[in-house]
């Protein structure tokens, strides 16, 4: 069943929606596999379904943000292994990231298709290039190179061509989208006048250091991840018998985020089709933003000129956000222009209604850092879980402000973008001591006292640094026991799923989701790029440092650059399923000029602003005024080094007062004092150490040595209630009080 965009009918309680479809996000976390094929078609909605069994011919599944698209290709291609229609073997799904791909074998594997290929574009072209090397080219294939950023310089040294550590990463972005769009060396400038790119050198210089670059990879036998699928694709090309030998492997093909495919990527597609048409695509053009890698929706946008024949589903029935959300993404959308604005899925909450989106305006940036934080622990205090909260922003940059902020006010968090979960080295440690306990079951001296799978699993993983409380402070200490308690979580969801599993049914769970790169959840608070937050989602999701110059950003001159911004913006408040926020800031430092204005993307939304677009929808709620800076930041002007007198904007040299490389008068001893009550109040209060203070708070102390409560109050990272909790005790051991005076001093006035 289809329907025109934006106008989906509510479905009478009887049918599908009430009671029968379950939630296209959430889901558990282990599913039962279905007993039957059309077992599993049951709780999918309409358009899902007949997503879920159009397995013949070409298909093209319009898929808005949080309609369940991952959902409904998986149950493609399940129902379509479990029926007998396409045998496991045959089936290539293929997408733009591991998570993803691992994410698509764990739901397929949960669905009883565990046999079939999910891999990335790279993944699956240089298994082919691996096997096919030999017989095409002969000899071993070369090695690949893991970072070309080396290679680039020393290429751009040769050239005689000085580049600084932002120009080199921008050399090295121009090079890999010269060869994902198929451009040499030598056509490179004219490519560049062509399509009008913004070129970060002289196009001249870039095709220069280009040139070299792969004259280096030829010298030294190396090739890099482009060229994985350059020489795929020159094999299959080149070679009949190898193209003919890959399509009797491979007959039915699914390509998720089809709105990110690269022309060089489209290539090897229709090289692996030939002549066919078995191909399902999935894909939303307002989600596209990738174009600098190269990425193109119009691959997506011409499905249906290049496959008149194809069946088209449009999924629109959002399971993820409330209607507040929704409504606040479809008026952002309102406003665009362009072709894949033409092609605009209009979303329709099934959710329950939720809160209002909430808009907050601050002085500077790290009243802007403090007031989220607030709002997180607040948050967490309801209830949420720290690891169903986000924050997002334009560049990683931005995100140094909120670390601190989060670690100020007590709340963990984690970094996105860091190793994958099972490559991490306490994990494989981990997983080898799981390993080695199953196999020695009842005969393992550590698991005497432990009853039950979980507090097997404590007991194995305290020997690797897992303990009840989590050790205070951040860094890699914390980090590994972020990722042992993610493994005893994992234990304890996987118990109350299999009541009566054993540590060899655990050790197996772990095998299967390390090959599928199913990882558990790490708790603490997402701090990542909208970039990387794209196929990702929580319950609360605050998007901060919406300014002109950072959203957009500064450099997006073009209509279409302005328009992948809004696009942007829009995956951003997608990812949010319950409470979303959006805050900006009217300078960069306490005192700065106040110069700055919201993002033109939220005229029109937030409210008392006019919109500039014929179709703009106004949101709901109220801004709040972030708290006026107080007397440490009044009208004295930027921060500035006391050592060397240079601007300050680094949060952490904010909090010093000085430049990170500036020599310091800090007082070591008192440090040292100061860091041994922390610890001693730490345990007291039974909290991480940094919700005392930061290390970063307890250096300035020390610097300052302050005399009165009137000091230490202005001192970053103390604050009102810090000054009233702990001020008395801090401001003891700076007047030369040992640490067990302060103490004792303490429990007399308990």
């Amino acid at each position: 069943m289809r329907f025109a965009c934006g106008q989906l009918p509510r479905p009478p309680l009887p049918t599908w929606q009430h009671g029968g479809v379950t939630a296209a996000t959430h889901s558990s976390l282990f599913p039962q596999v279905p007993e039957s094929a059309d077992a599993v078609l049951d709780g999918l909605d309409p358009e899902q379904r007949e997503v879920a069994t159009a397995l013949h011919g070409p298909v093209c599944v319009l898929a808005g943000a949080g309609t369940g698209k991952t959902r409904a290709i998986t149950h493609r291609i399940a129902y379509g292994v479990r029926a007998g229609i396409l045998q496991p073997t045959s089936v290539l799904a293929v997408t733009f990231t591991n998570r993803a791909a691992g994410e698509m074998r764990g739901r397929l594997r949960q669905l009883g298709a565990g046999g079939v290929q999910a891999r990335t574009f790279h993944s699956a072209a240089l298994r082919q290039l691996q096997y096919f090397w030999p017989k095409a080219v002969g000899g071993d294939l070369p090695r690949l190179l893991e970072r070309k950023v080396q290679l680039v310089a020393e290429a751009a040294a040769r050239c005689r061509i000085r580049l600084d550590r932002n120009e080199l990463r921008d050399v090295t972005s121009e090079i890999e989208w010269s060869k994902v769009t198929q451009t040499v060396p030598a056509d490179y400038p004219a490519v560049v006048a062509k399509t009008q790119r913004d070129a970060p050198r002289d196009p001249a210089e870039i095709s220069q250091i280009y040139a070299t670059y792969e004259e280096l990879k030829r010298d030294r036998s190396v090739i890099d991840f482009e060229d994985v699928l350059l020489l795929t694709v020159a094999i299959l090309q080149d070679r009949h018998d190898i193209a003919d030998h890959v399509r009797r492997q491979y007959q039915h093909f699914v390509v998720d985020e089809y709105q990110d495919v690269s022309p060089l990527q489209q290539r090897l597609l229709d090289l692996w089709l030939g002549d066919r048409d078995t191909l399902c695509v999935v894909g939303d053009a307002s989600q596209t933003i990738y174009s600098f890698t190269g990425a193109t929706p119009d691959h997506l946008l011409n499905f249906r000129t290049r496959h008149p024949r194809a069946t088209v589903v449009k999924l629109v029935r959002d399971y993820r956000s409330t209607p507040q959300v929704v409504h606040l993404a479809n008026g952002l959308l309102g406003q665009a222009r362009g072709r894949a604005a033409e092609h605009r899925l209009e979303l329709v909450s099934q959710r329950e209604p939720g809160p209002e989106p909430a808009y907050a305006e601050y002085a500077d940036e790290p009243s802007e850092a403090e007031g989220t934080a607030r709002r997180i622990r607040d948050l967490i205090a309801a209830g949420v879980p720290a690891g169903e909260i986000a924050v997002l922003y334009r560049v990683n940059s931005q995100s140094e402000v909120y670390e601190q902020a989060l670690a100020d006010a007590g709340v963990p968090y984690q970094l996105r973008g860091a190793e994958r979960f099972f490559e991490r080295a306490e994990v494989r440690e981990a997983g080898v001591a799981l390993r080695g306990a199953a196999r020695a079951g009842g005969n393992d001296s550590l698991l005497d006292d432990a009853e039950g799978l979980p507090a097997e699993v404590r007991a194995v993983l305290s020997t690797k640094g897992w303990t009840s409380e989590p050790p205070t402070g951040s860094g890699a200490v914390r980090d590994r026991w972020e990722s042992l308690a993610a493994l005893v979580r994992l234990a304890e969801d996987f118990e109350r799923a299999r009541p009566g599993a054993t540590l060899s049914d655990l050790v197996a769970e772990l095998d299967e989701r390390a090959a599928a790169q199913h990882a558990p959840t790490v708790q603490g608070v997402t701090l990542a790029s909208l970039h990387s937050a794209k196929g990702l989602e929580w319950d609360a999701v605050f998007l901060v440092g919406l300014t002109e110059g950072m959203m957009p950003i500064t450099y997006a001159k073009t209509d279409e650059q302005i328009e992948e911004e809004r696009r942007l913006l829009y995956v951003g408040v997608t990812r949010a399923r319950l409470h979303l926020s959006l805050s900006w800031s009217l300078a960069r430092s306490p005192g700065g000029r106040a110069g700055r204005r919201p993002s033109r993307f939220l005229s029109g939304l937030r409210p008392g602003s006019a919109p500039l677009g014929a179709r703009g929808t106004g949101g709901g709620g109220g801004i709040e005024r972030g708290p006026e800076p107080v007397a440490k930041r009044g009208r004295r002007g930027p921060a500035r080094c006391r050592v060397c007198g240079k601007t300050l904007t680094d949060a952490g040299e904010m909090k010093l007062m000085r430049c990170e490389d500036c020599p310091s008068d800090m007082d070591e001893a008192l440090y040292e004092r100061l860091r041994d009550w922390r610890a001693v109040r730490a345990k007291e209060i039974g909290q991480p150490a940094y919700c005392v203070f930061t290390d970063k708070t307890l250096m300035a102390i020390a610097e300052a040595v302050p005399g009165s409560a009137g000091e230490l109050a202005v001192i970053s990272g103390v604050g009102a209630r810090k000054l009233g909790r702990f001020g008395t005790a801090v401001l003891g051991i700076c007047a030369g009080e040992t640490v067990e005076e302060v103490l004792g001093e303490a429990a007399d006035e308990v």
